[in-house]
C-alpha cells in the first residue's frame, strides 16, 4: 500500500490496522515485526507499507487476502482534530509451496504446509507418540494442554519450550490456516542466533511447532534464516552475495535441485531483458547467488544524509530475490529475501551561484541543487534567526525551483540595499556588496539539519565619492565636502589627529556635519595651517584634510584649501600705539623653534605660540623699536629675529614697521542713537574652576597639599591664581567679580574683608590687590581662562586684639 507523503507533509501520523470487526489496532515498531508489517519512507514522496500475507488482522478468502489500514494525520503532536483515512488492499496468492521462508527488513517468516492424510490408526500411532514426545519437551505441562500450541527452539545448549500464549508475550508472531502453520520472529528475538556460511552471516531460529489438528498433534521443523550481511560496494557497483542451501535450512536433506532464481526491484520482478537495460546481473552459482547493481542504476535512489554536520548522499535500491529448490525432504522451498541496499555516505558538494540583476538592484543567489527530500527551514543573517516564511519582512524573497528529475534549488533574492547586505568602497566608482547568511536546512523523513553558510559578493559601479569646494574670507579658510553614498564611515583627518568636535574646539575650529554636508572653518593663523611665499608680496595659507576609513584608518580620500593672503593681514598698528605681529614658519624655510623668537630686545618673547606661529604684543616704545619721524609721519621699525644657541648672529630676521602720521584730519559723520537695552540669553552649564596659591611670583610652583596651613607675615605678598578648567573653549573668557577673605573656612562667617570689589581693586584697602599679566606658555594654553592677583597678607583685629578663629 503506498501512501503520498506529500498530502501528508507537515503532518504527524498514526497507522492502524483494522480487522473484520472494524477494530483499528495501532501499528507500532513492535506490532509491525511481529504481526508482519513494515513501513518505508523513501525520497520518492512516499510511504509504503508491506503485509505479510498471514499477517495479524488480515483476512484470507479464497486465495485472495485483504488488508485494511487506517491512517490519521493531525497538525500537532497530541493528534487532536486529526482527519481520519482507510485504505485498502487485495491480492491474490496461489499456489502455495509446502515451505515458504520469508526474509524482511524487521522480521523473519516461515510458513510450512501440514501434512493430514492420515489412516485413523495412524492417527492413534502418531498421538501416542508425539504426546509422549510433547510430555518431554513441556516438562510439567499436563495431558490436557496437549491441545495448546507450543514452539520448541534448539539451541545449541538446550532445548527450550514455550506455550503460545508466552510466546506472544517474548514478540513472535503466531497464525494457523486449515493447511498452514506460521512463525514470525523479531530479529531482536533472545532465540535468535548469529552464525556464518561461506563468510556470510545470518540471522537463524532453529525450532519446532506442535500442532493439535483435530485429535492429532503435528510437529512442524520451524527453522528460519536470513542473511544479514553479504554487501560489498567497489568500483561504483553493489555486490549482494546470498550462499544456497545453508544447514539450518537443510537439516536431514541428503539431495537438492534449483527450481527457480529470480529477482527485482521493489517486489516487482524483472525479466533478464529488464536486467539487461539496467546493467543489473544476476549470477546462479554452484553454492551461491550474486547480485551486482550499478550505484545510481535505475531502480534505486539517492537520499540526503549528513554526517557531522556535513552534506552527503546515500543510493538506496530495495532489492527482492526469490530462490526455489527441491530436496527429499520438504519438495520445495521458497526463500523470498526482501533487501534494503544502502551504499556508504559520500560528501555532496552544493553549488552556490551569484546573478546580479543591476537594473533591478537585485542580488539573485541560487544554491542548490538538492534532492527532493531536503528543505529549506530558516536563514541566519546579523545574529538573527528567521523562519523562512517571515524572511520576506526582511527584504528576503525565496523562490524553490524544481527540475525534471525531482531535484531542486533555492534562490534566493536580496535587494542591494538591504539593511543586511554589507556594502564596501573598493577603488574608484566601485562598490563590493557582500551578503552573509547561513542558511539550515532539514531532511525528510530523517529530520537531520545541515547548514550551508552563503557568501555572494557583487562588485557594482555605482560609488559617489565625496566633493569639496573650499573658499575664504578675510580671516578664515573655508572646507564644505559634500559626502557620497560610500563615506557613511569615513572620518576627517589632519595629519594623524582624528579631527573630532573637541578637537576642533580646542584649536577654535569650527566643525559642522548635518549627514550630507562636513563643513570645517580654521583662523588664517591656526595650528595645521601650511605657509609659504607667494610671488614677492604675498604668502598662501594651506589646509589638508584627508577622509580615513573609521574601521581599518586606511586612506581614502585628501582635500585641501589654499588662500593667498597679504603679510599685511600678520600686523596691527593700534591708534594707541600698541603693535601686534605674528611670526609665521614658512613652507621650506628655516627650521626653528617658534618659541624662541624674540624681538630686539631680546628679553620681548612672543606672547602666543603654535608649532608654526608666535605672536608678539607689544608698545611701540619698547623692545628695542627705533623710531623715524619726517613731515608727514612717523615710522616705527622692529624685527623679529631667531637665534641659535651660543650663537648671536640670527639666521632668521623678519622686518616690520608701522607708520602714523603727524598731523591728519578726519572728517566724520555721526548721529545719535540711542542704545537698545543689552539683551542677554541666560542658559545652564557647568564650570570648573581651581583657586590656588603660589609660592613666587613667577607663578611656577603652587603650594601642596600637605604645605598646608602657610605661615606668612603681615604685608608678606600672597600670590594667587583663579583656573577655569572646563569647558575649555577659547570663546570664553574668565572675570572676577567679588572676592573676600573671612577669619574661618566658612565663606559666609563675620567679619569679611573684600579684595576684589566688582571685578577691581578694593579702594579702601591700604595695600591694594595686584593683578599680574598671564601671556601664552605651554601650561597656559588660554591666557583668557585665568586671572592673577597679589595680596599682601593682613590679620582681623578688633580694638587691638587679634581676631582668631
Amino acid at each position: 500500500i503506498t501512501l503520498c507523503a506529500e498530502y501528508f507533509e507537515d503532518k504527524y501520523l498514526s497507522l492502524f490496522v483494522v480487522d473484520q470487526s472494524g477494530t483499528a489496532w495501532e501499528l507500532d515498531e513492535a506490532m509491525a515485526a511481529q504481526c508482519g508489517y513494515t513501513v518505508t519512507y523513501s525520497t520518492r514522496r512516499s510511504i509504503e507499507l508491506h503485509a505479510s500475507a498471514l499477517s495479524c488482522h488480515s483476512h484470507l478468502e479464497k486465495d485472495v487476502f485483504t488488508v485494511t489500514i487506517q491512517i490519521k494525520a493531525s497538525h500537532t503532536p497530541d493528534m487532536s482534530n486529526a482527519t481520519t483515512h482507510l485504505k485498502s488492499a487485495s491480492c491474490h496468492y496461489d499456489p502455495w509451496i509446502p515451505r515458504e521462508l520469508t526474509c524482511e527488513s524487521n522480521y523473519m517468516e516461515v510458513s510450512a504446509l501440514i501434512c493430514c492424510c492420515f489412516t485413523a490408526k495412524m492417527h492413534a500411532v502418531i498421538l501416542n507418540i508425539m504426546f509422549k514426545l510433547l510430555m518431554n519437551f513441556s516438562g510439567q505441562a499436563k495431558a490436557e494442554e496437549a491441545s495448546i500450541w507450543q514452539i520448541v527452539f534448539h539451541q545449541p545448549e538446550e532445548k527450550r519450550a514455550l506455550l503460545v500464549s508466552n510466546a506472544w508475550s517474548a514478540g513472535y508472531g503466531l497464525n494457523t490456516t486449515d493447511s498452514r502453520v506460521l512463525l514470525r520472529v523479531p530479529y531482536p528475538a533472545a532465540q535468535v542466533q548469529l552464525i556464518k556460511d561461506q563468510g556470510i552471516t545470518f540471522s537463524v531460529l532453529r525450532s519446532s511447532t506442535f500442532y493439535k489438528y483435530h485429535w492429532v498433534i503435528l510437529m512442524v521443523d520451524t527453522a528460519v534464516a536470513c542473511p544479514v550481511d553479504g554487501v560489498d560496494y567497489t568500483n561504483k557497483t553493489i555486490t549482494w552475495t546470498v550462499p544456497k542451501y545453508i544447514p539450518p535450512l537443510s537439516a536431514g536433506v541428503t539431495s537438492f535441485k534449483d527450481v527457480l532464481v529470480e529477482a527485482g526491484v521493489d517486489l516487482r520482478k524483472l525479466s533478464a531483458k529488464e536486467m539487461a537495460s539496467r546493467k543489473y546481473v544476476l549470477l546462479n552459482e554452484l553454492k551461491a547467488i550474486t547480485m551486482k547493481i550499478p550505484i545510481g542504476a535505475e531502480g534505486g535512489f539517492y537520499k540526503t544524509s549528513v554526517s557531522n554536520g556535513q552534506l552527503g548522499v546515500k543510493y538506496t535500491i530495495n532489492l527482492f530475490l526469490e530462490h526455489q529448490w527441491e530436496d527429499n525432504k520438504w519438495r520445495l522451498t521458497k526463500h523470498t529475501i526482501i533487501k534494503e541496499i544502502e551504499t556508504p555516505f559520500e560528501q555532496a558538494e552544493v553549488a552556490i551561484t551569484n546573478n546580479l540583476n543591476l537594473s533591478a538592484r537585485l542580488m539573485n543567489v541560487t544554491v542548490g541543487t538538492f534532492l527532493p527530500d531536503v528543505e529549506l527551514v530558516n536563514l541566519t543573517f546579523e545574529g538573527v534567526v528567521v523562519a523562512v516564511p517571515e524572511a520576506v519582512q526582511h527584504g528576503y524573497l525565496i523562490h524553490r525551483t524544481r527540475y525534471a528529475n525531482g531535484s531542486k534549488a533555492y534562490v534566493i533574492q536580496v535587494p542591494l540595499d538591504a539593511p543586511s547586505v554589507k556594502k564596501e568602497y573598493m577603488r574608484e566608482d566601485m562598490r563590493a556588496y557582500t551578503l552573509n547568511v547561513t542558511l539550515t536546512f532539514i531532511t525528510h523523513p530523517s529530520s537531520e539539519t545541515f547548514v550551508i553558510p552563503v557568501i555572494a559578493l557583487s562588485a557594482v559601479k555605482d560609488a559617489v565619492l565625496p566633493s569639496a569646494r573650499g573658499f575664504c574670507d578675510g580671516k578664515n579658510l573655508h572646507l564644505i565636502i559634500t559626502r557620497g553614498n560610500v563615506d557613511q564611515n569615513w572620518l576627517p583627518f589632519i595629519s594623524d589627529w582624528h579631527l573630532s568636535q573637541e578637537a576642533a574646539q580646542k584649536y577654535n575650529y569650527i566643525l559642522r556635519d548635518n549627514g550630507t554636508h562636513l563643513a570645517i572653518s580654521i583662523p588664517f593663523l591656526s595650528p595645521y595651517v601650511s605657509y609659504e611665499v607667494f610671488h614677492t608680496s604675498a604668502i598662501k595659507a594651506s589646509f589638508y584634510l584627508t577622509l580615513k576609513d573609521g574601521i581599518t584608518l586606511a586612506q581614502r580620500r585628501d582635500f585641501s584649501v589654499s588662500c593667498i593672503f597679504s603679510p599685511s593681514e600678520l600686523i596691527q598698528c593700534l591708534p594707541n600705539g600698541t603693535v601686534i605681529i605674528t611670526a609665521i614658519k614658512l613652507v621650506g624655510g628655516v627650521d626653528l623653534d617658534t618659541a624662541l623668537l624674540v624681538l630686539r630686545d631680546r628679553q620681548c618673547k612672543p606672547s602666543l605660540v603654535t608649532e608654526k606661529t608666535a605672536t608678539f604684543k607689544f608698545n611701540v616704545n619698547t623692545c628695542g623699536t627705533r623710531r623715524k619721524v619726517n613731515s608727514t609721519a612717523i615710522t616705527y621699525e622692529n624685527e623679529i629675529l631667531y637665534f641659535r644657541p651660543g650663537n648671536d648672529t640670527p639666521i632668521y630676521q623678519l622686518k616690520f614697521l608701522c607708520s602714523y602720521p603727524v598731523k591728519q584730519t578726519a572728517d566724520l559723520q555721526y548721529e545719535f542713537k540711542k542704545n537698545p537695552p543689552p539683551s542677554i540669553k541666560s542658559g545652564f552649564g557647568c564650570l570648573t574652576l581651581s583657586l590656588k596659591l603660589f609660592k613666587e611670583k613667577s607663578y611656577s610652583e603652587p603650594y601642596q597639599e600637605p604645605e598646608y596651613p602657610v605661615i606668612k607675615y603681615l604685608k608678606e605678598a600672597l600670590y594667587f591664581e583663579v583656573e577655569l578648567l572646563q569647558p575649555k573653549d577659547a570663546r570664553l573668557e574668565l572675570n572676577l567679580d567679588e572676592c573676600w577673605a573671612t577669619n574661618s573656612q566658612s565663606q559666609d562667617s563675620l567679619p569679611q574683608w573684600h579684595i576684589l570689589t566688582h571685578g577691581c581693586e578694593n579702594n579702601k584697602d591700604s595695600y591694594r590687590t595686584v593683578f599680574h599679566k598671564i601671556n601664552y606658555s605651554l601650561r597656559v594654553k588660554f591666557p583668557q581662562h585665568l586671572k592673577r592677583f597679589e595680596v599682601r597678607m593682613f590679620t582681623f583685629v578688633q580694638g587691638t586684639s587679634l581676631l582668631q578663629e
